[in-house]
């Protein structure tokens, strides 16, 4: 590993001596660690063994995600009397295990204070053996997939803490987030990592868990650069990575230096150590990987710790031979290995003989185990069974929802008999309009690309195939189809995808109105067309699988939108 040098402070225009500036060196680690929610034990081990090797590699402090003894977010855990005392005792062995250098570990704490909230997000500074100091989260996230104030007791003040004779500012997350010389529209009054300069902070220290999306880590850099240089101290964060439920931590912990140059990040989407010197100053520049790239890794750790912190060891999915079953199943090998994936083809009278050559090239391309179990046999035999009761009724809709439903059946199946983890393969764009079927190709334990519009689907997979044809060109370039009925494409039911996801981008992320909308350019009967499905198709996203976030604004638990409601803006 190769250290990072830091200066506290940079030398003052007049040419004095900053009173925060330190000549003493310090070596701090940030340690981005993949914690589980509540598996205490873990995650206790984790931490020691982050920070022996830190202290192996010279380090005086080592600082550690938020909430990491019990993983986040730990939801209406927190409501667990026995679960908040458990993490305490954690966090007790940890400071008897902490030596000559120290540790700053997130755990929940109790409020002694009330009436109020019974627990706080906290920080504990730990050295030789004891909890020498503890600061609480001021500033408490009640927006998209946060739900902070409904547990946690904010901070009302923080003031900065002694260690080896620097003053350090810890905070946690948010507590950064709310600069107003950085942000337009602030959701607090509070700035409490400047209040904390002010204070006398040389050190400014950020322990989080920052979930990710795309455009998250340059917009993370931009605000702790100018916090940093605006504040005149070191701003050193560590952020969690790893992937808890449907949401996705980068890692990618930051140091700058008083200036708000980068002197050290570490890795995206995987564990890392990072050591900082606050001795000399080495600028380094952050590579800014494709956006098709990062979601591709984002996505991949989000379903490997999905499936093995749920305790699975494999997964399952159908493969139609189109593009989202091809992606999710390439996402899948890259999480998993391939020995891992097993995938079939559930073909029906109405499936081409493209799609079925498709889906068995990819299968080969990937080296995964691939069968075969045709569903035209039991679909004649539903359909007799509906004979009498359906007499007199063209097909239609119906017939096309028993097949994707006998899929469904079929693939359970198999996720029961062999314990495999099914994955539904439908995408964003899909999931907004309704175009899936309850109980058919919504049947699943994880949503992969739930938050994939199909033209980033297209992105990706052309990245996929970047030096190499893994994917089916076919499967990217025909026409999209269910193959439910004889010739049918996507587009006899939804405009074109760019269309739709420029539709679905202005409404739901942006929360544009329709007219705006129109306004845009685009055609007022695709926009009435598209709002309408997408507000028709509430219950049918409450009852899907959970989506791995990668967007701005995600379907689940960030969207709050009523089934029972009648509120409408055509």
């Amino acid at each position: 590993m190769q250290p990072c040098y830091l200066p506290l402070a940079p030398p003052d225009p007049a040419g004095k001596t900053p009173t925060a500036f330190v000549t003493s060196a310090m070596k701090i680690a940030l340690a981005q660690i993949n914690t589980t929610v509540g598996d205490l034990a873990g995650n206790e081990a984790r931490i020691l063994e982050a920070y022996r090797r830190a202290v192996a590699a010279g380090a005086n402090l080592v600082v550690f995600p938020e909430l990491s003894t019990t993983g986040y977010p730990p939801r209406d855990l927190l409501l667990r009397p026995r679960f908040v005392a458990e993490n305490l005792a954690s966090l007790d062995r940890l400071a008897a295990a902490a030596g000559e250098a120290g540790m700053v570990v997130g755990f929940v704490g109790r409020n002694e204070k009330r009436p109020g909230r019974e627990v706080t997000n906290s920080v504990a500074l730990l050295h030789q053996g004891r909890i020498t100091a503890t600061r609480t989260k001021t500033l408490l996230p009640t927006y998209d997939v946060f739900d902070e104030d409904r547990y946690f007791e904010p901070a009302t003040q923080n003031a900065p803490v002694e260690f080896n004779g620097v003053k350090l500012g810890l905070t946690i997350c948010e507590d950064v987030w709310n600069d107003e010389d950085f942000w337009d529209e602030r959701r607090y009054r509070r700035n409490p990592a400047a209040d904390l300069a002010s204070s006398g902070a040389a050190v400014l220290l950020n322990s989080s868990a920052s979930p990710w999306h795309l455009g998250k880590t340059r917009a993370r850099g931009d605000m702790l650069s100018q916090l940093a240089a605006k504040t005149r101290c070191p701003v050193l964060y560590c952020n969690l990575v790893g992937g808890n439920d449907e949401l996705v931590f980068d890692g990618a912990s930051m140091a700058f230096d008083a200036q708000g140059r980068l002197v050290a990040q570490g890795r995206r989407f995987d564990e890392d150590l990072l050591l900082v010197d606050l001795a000399h100053a080495r600028p380094v520049s952050a590579a800014e990987p494709a956006d098709e790239e990062q979601v591709f890794h984002a996505l991949a750790l989000g379903l490997r710790d999905y499936v093995h912190k749920c305790g699975f060891k494999s997964v399952v999915l159908g493969l139609s031979g189109g593009i989202d079953s091809a992606l999710t199943a390439v996402i899948a090998v890259a999480a998993l290995g391939r020995e891992n994936v097993r995938g079939l083809s559930l073909p029906s009278q109405f499936s081409s003989q493209g799609s079925l050559d498709d889906a068995r090239i990819l299968a080969q391309n990937l080296g995964i185990q691939y069968d075969v179990i045709a569903i035209q046999p039991p679909f004649l035999a539903v359909k007799e069974q509906m004979k009498a009761v359906f007499a007199g009724r063209p097909e239609d809709l119906a017939e096309e929802n028993i097949q994707a439903r006998l899929r469904g059946a079929v693939l359970m199946a198999m996720s029961n008999k062999f314990g495999s983890l099914l994955l539904t393969t439908g995408n964003k764009s899909e999931l907004a309009v309704g175009y899936c079927t309850l109980y058919g190709d919504m049947c699943g334990g994880l949503a992969v690309i739930a938050d994939v519009p199909k033209t980033m689907v297209y992105r990706i997979a052309r990245w996929v195939n970047r030096e190499r044809e893994i994917i089916p060109v076919a499967s990217i370039t025909k026409p999209p189809s269910a193959e439910l009925r004889p010739n049918q494409t996507d587009q006899d039911s939804l405009p074109a995808y760019e269309v739709l996801d420029a539709i679905l981008e202005a409404y739901v992320v942006q929360l544009k109105t329709p007219a705006e909308i129109v306004a845009s350019g685009i055609s007022e009967a695709d926009v009435r067309r598209v709002v309408r499905l997408i507000d028709f198709s509430e219950y049918k996203r409450r009852q899907a699988a959970p989506g791995l976030k990668v967007t701005t604004k995600a379907f689940g638990v960030g969207r709050r939108i009523p089934i029972a409601q009648r509120y409408r803006e055509l």
